[in-house]
């Protein structure tokens, strides 16, 4: 009999609704019950493409013994933490507070009142070294609960107070520091990742390894600075050996969650939207800042996978991929030399790719034989092995991709958790308008402005409120900070790659309104939850970019770029604040803080806005947005305007702009003030130079 969390729209609730567990979803009823049968809430906290989330459901949640003993001791509550990003990030900090590290599953266990004093991640079924069994944790906590009452409540009381001083312990004192946030600060954030960088593969820290997406837009923006060229050269290390690694899906595109191992061979295999929209960003600027072809070849199939495996009939796309297939991580993706030779038509072909991805009867993944397909060989030295010429040895192996894509579309796949997060398509929507304009490929254009079309009619409610996630229907929960500024930021991107002022009217309009939700005035940054939300037992805010841009670093570049774009000081100072609050930690862990850096260097960079005024589907209109679209140039500003809507008055660096002798024009400003306007796209190309 399905339990309580059967009419959730969760994918990640639903897959527990068949469980034995009595589980309910979050809510004022769990606890009331709580209360009344005085025993403690069991919260477990995870989301449908976690892999020891399915583990810990085999093995306890469906297990009759074990599903009889929580409902006896406790009332149990499931959380998807993708759908609760609040309560996912309170308890997080209680468990690492009490373990050390955190992680999914999240096993945490309550008073009825909401207060933590106890927890961890995966518990096993049986007791192995170093870990209790699930039961024996259990049964000790409830006999902890019943006959230490005293302990429990002193103890709840010591983490509820440690949560709720959370944020001052991240808060810095601007008096701290003798020179404003600048060129100072940035050059030491590079040496401090310099030191950091694993100088041989890449990324920062060791296994698990995760890809630093919010880092390569910063680190590439550095080139002006005394410590650019360790930007440069930190990135494309970075990005080569993601690009060559197991992590990186060789043959559909797209990028996996993390690699197990720290040289990015072997991955985590569920593929997650906002990874995948961030990195697509990354390699679409990246490959013009450093002129590489094969940095814009996995920006495009990156985005292709996503447009084709994530997206849904009504216009978004899905939250990601689990790592399992039939029960069993990675078995979609990994290849045999026997399997290769059976779908690969010519043996030449077959043995290139075999080559270049090292498929070999020994294998690289656990005891299975098959192989994690990665690039060991450079193009050029398969096609000499081959006594190829390079473009018919890529001839050759894009043919075997396609023919190796084709039989592996014919398996079992892994499981699509297909609700739909703002904030995630927000990033997708930024992914595909950056790529659009910087790549020239109008039709990634077309996929962001029909993402940003689904956000608009499904996960914004008529007052204006964005919501969190849909999935058929709309979710319960309002949007949270990280919703408003990715979505703010993808719109402001998406009116750079097509002059529709729509886009940036609403990308302020959301700025705004973030503003009075989740504003910390008193110490500045961004809550969280909105200021209205549900009262948790404290108040957190998100400001670490771990593993995506945390709400307050992207509401702050969306509150700085317009600043510039109307002229408003004031949203530029308090984009600036939110970096002194959390100025200390950030200068302790750079790694963790690319997007509010790069509101660092884009403050004090020398400001450049562009206004581009002219009829959208006039050719010399598009002639000047190419030759500002062309470069790599991450912190200039870019406003377009058709001259004929009266909206243009409501925007300052648009306003009384004309064309210039009827041809489109495009005024290059610093603070408001411009040089004379420019019709000629090589003299613009020229003037930006």
């Amino acid at each position: 009999m399905p339990n309580r969390l059967a009419h959730e729209t969760s994918p990640y609730l639903l897959q527990h609704a068949d469980n034995p567990v009595d589980w309910q979803p979050w809510g004022e009823a769990a606890f009331a019950e709580a209360a009344e049968r005085d025993v403690p809430v069991l919260l477990s906290i995870g989301y449908a493409s976690c892999h020891w989330c399915h583990v810990m459901a085999h093995e306890s949640f469906e297990d009759a013994t074990t599903a009889t003993m929580m409902n006896r001791l406790f009332v149990n509550v499931k959380v998807d933490r993708e759908e609760r990003p609040d309560v996912d990030a309170l308890y997080m900090e209680a468990v690492v507070g009490l373990t050390g590290h955190g992680g999914w599953p999240m096993t945490m266990w309550l008073t009825p009142d909401g207060r933590p004093f106890y927890g961890g991640t995966y518990f096993p079924p049986q007791t192995r070294p170093g870990m209790p069994s699930f039961q024996q944790v259990m049964e000790a906590v409830s006999e902890t609960y019943r006959e230490r009452r005293g302990d429990v409540e002193a103890q709840a009381e010591r983490i509820s107070t440690a949560l709720k001083a959370t944020n001052d312990r991240h808060a810095s004192d601007p008096a701290e520091y003798d020179d404003p946030p600048g060129d100072a600060m940035i050059d030491r954030a590079i040496g401090k990742l310099a030191t950091m960088v694993d100088q041989v593969h890449g990324g920062f820290g060791g296994a698990p390894k995760f890809p630093p997406s919010p880092l390569f837009p910063f680190l590439f923006g550095c080139d002006d600075r005394s410590r650019g060229r360790d930007g440069q050269y930190m990135s494309r290390l970075t990005l080569n050996r993601m690009a060559d690694g197991g992590i990186h899906d060789q043959i559909g595109g797209g990028f996996h969650r993390y690699a197990v191992d720290g040289y990015w061979l072997v991955p985590h295999f569920e593929k997650m939207l906002y990874d995948n929209a961030l990195l697509a960003s990354a390699y679409a600027h990246a490959a013009l800042a450093a002129e590489s072809d094969r940095y814009a070849d996995v920006a495009r199939s990156t985005l292709r996978y996503m447009d084709r495996e994530l997206s849904l009939p009504e216009g978004g796309l899905a939250s990601g991929q689990d790592a399992d297939t039939d029960g069993e991580e990675g078995l979609t993706f990994i290849w045999t030399p026997a399997q290769v030779d059976a779908v690969v038509t010519d043996p030449l072909d077959a043995a290139l790719a075999k080559d270049l991805w090292n498929i070999t009867p020994e294998g690289n993944f656990e005891h299975t034989g098959a192989t994690v397909l990665s690039v060991v060989a450079p193009l050029e030295e398969v096609a000499e092995g081959a006594g190829l010429s390079e473009a018919e040895a890529a001839e050759r192996l894009e043919r075997a991709r396609a023919q190796l894509h084709a039989a592996r579309d014919l398996r079992p796949q892994p499981g699509r958790d297909d609700k739909a997060l703002a904030a995630w398509n927000g990033f997708a929507i930024a992914a595909f308008a950056d790529a659009g304009r910087l790549l020239g490929e109008p039709e990634f254009v077309a996929v962001a402005e029909r993402i940003a079309a689904f956000v608009r009619d499904h996960l914004t409610r008529e007052d204006g409120v964005l919501l969190r996630s849909w999935r058929g229907t709309p979710g319960t929960a309002a949007g949270f900070s990280e919703d408003y500024g990715a979505v703010a930021d993808g719109l402001l991107r998406l009116h750079a790659a097509t002059g529709n002022l729509d886009y940036l009217l609403e990308a302020r309009r959301l700025t705004a309104e973030a503003l009075r939700l989740f504003h910390d005035a008193a110490r500045g940054g961004f809550y969280l939850a909105p200021i209205d939300a549900e009262a948790l037992v404290a108040r957190t805010k998100g400001v670490e970019d771990q593993p995506a841009s945390s709400g307050s670093s992207l509401i702050s570049s969306c509150l700085l770029r317009l600043g510039r774009i109307y002229g408003d000081y004031a949203w530029e100072e308090t984009a600036l604040q939110s970096v002194e609050a959390v100025r200390a930690v950030m200068e302790r862990h750079p790694h963790v803080f690319g997007t509010l850096l790069g509101v660092v260097q884009q403050a004090t960079t020398t400001p450049r806005e562009i206004a581009i005024v002219g009829a959208p589907d006039d050719p010399r209109t598009r002639a000047l947005r190419e030759a500002v679209d062309r470069r790599f140039a991450p912190w200039d500003i870019v406003v377009i305007g058709d001259p004929t809507d009266p909206r243009c008055a409501e925007v300052p660096l648009l306003a009384g702009r004309g064309l210039v002798d009827g041809a489109p024009a495009a005024y290059v400003c610093e603070r408001m003030t411009c040089r004379t306007p420019i019709t000629d796209p090589v003299a613009l190309r020229d003037a930006l130079a």
